[in-house]
């Protein structure tokens, strides 16, 4: 079912938007084509994973430490690879209607700079001091 007017309107506000607020994020949005190879690398951290934490499990069992410890630095490298390979998209790409900083106080470049985590972090601390700081 295609969108209204309306709804075509208010999706183009909403990129719009976003893009005004975070223009690295939405560039890596808009080009999220995924480097060759990089799908297989994911598959391939996932099945590490998966086989390192059986043998973790197996070596716990059998009460094999030496088992156990391969099967945690196995599980281990699994989850990096995936998470490089997930992440690796995002930090090659240079935003492109991104600005550079310079000429800008080091302070405003900063605050433009603030993610999404900075914010809640900046709320919750404020939030902590407000009620005292007891919890």
């Amino acid at each position: 079912m295609p969108l209204s007017e309306h709804e075509q309107r208010l999706l183009e506000q909403m990129e719009r938007a976003l893009y005004a607020e975070d223009p690295k994020f939405a560039s890596s949005l808009r080009s999220a084509t995924p480097r060759p190879g990089s799908r297989r690398r994911a598959a391939v951290g996932v099945l590490l994973a998966l086989v390192g934490a059986g043998l973790l499990v197996a070596g716990s069992a059998t009460s094999i430490v030496a088992l156990g410890v391969l099967g945690f630095l196995v599980m281990l490298g699994g989850t990096f690879l995936v998470i490089r390979t997930l992440r690796a998209p995002a930090e090659a790409a240079p935003a492109a209607g991104a600005k550079p900083a310079a000429g800008k106080p080091a302070k405003q470049a900063k605050a433009e700079k603030a993610g999404f985590m900075d914010k809640m972090d900046e709320r919750f601390r404020k939030r902590r001091e407000g009620d005292g700081g007891e919890y």
